[in-house]
């Protein structure tokens, strides 16, 4: 009986630990690998726009980390992840609700992009979708899935222009792990 206690206890303190320290986790253990670029969207559409308006509490100066979380929440309050075939376009985002990653990249790095500009920061930074590889532990994990969904995953990368520092990040896993930054590999 006391083994089985102690057992639950460890098992109870591991995964409290594993949630508390998840992002640190997964950026220690998952690396991002961009091998290639998808287009960038200019927020042009006016529903685009006014939506991402509508979720503004007309802040008078947000800096890069406070526009990424807030780019983060407007994704995910708007997209539901799924594995099908779905539109990529942001515009089309805005009514369809449902994207995989490459639909989320879009979305989020529209949706920054604009937010960029709205708060003079677009001169210093830039939203990027990328195309990417995850390696797990040194070990590019697509070439193990059989379906040509996982050949690769996208993410974003926020550049500054100046200074050359980067933040990567991926909407899709923040969106279910609240994992923002993520490890990048050049």
């Amino acid at each position: 009986m006391k083994i089985i206690k102690r057992s639950l206890l460890l098992l109870i303190l591991l995964t409290s630990v594993g949630f508390l320290f998840r992002g640190w986790i997964y950026r220690h253990v998952v690396t991002y690998k961009s091998v290639g670029m998808r287009t960038t969207y200019p927020a042009s559409d006016k529903n685009f726009t006014k939506y991402i308006d509508s979720c503004i509490d007309n802040h008078k100066k947000l800096n890069i980390n406070q526009i990424i979380k807030l780019a983060f929440s407007i994704t995910s309050e708007k997209l539901t992840y799924t594995a099908q075939k779905t539109d990529i376009d942001p515009y089309l985002l805005i009514t369809s609700r449902t994207a995989h990653c490459v639909g989320y990249a879009a979305f989020f790095t529209t949706t920054c992009n604009y937010l960029l500009k709205k708060y003079d920061l677009a001169d210093q930074w830039t939203a990027k979708p990328r195309i990417g590889q995850l390696y797990f532990p040194g070990t590019k994990i697509h070439p193990y899935f059989s379906t040509p969904f996982f050949k690769d995953h996208d993410f974003v990368t926020i550049e500054n222009k100046e200074t050359g520092e980067i933040f990567a990040v991926d909407p899709t896993v923040n969106d279910y792990l609240f994992i923002g930054i993520v490890s990048n590999s050049k």
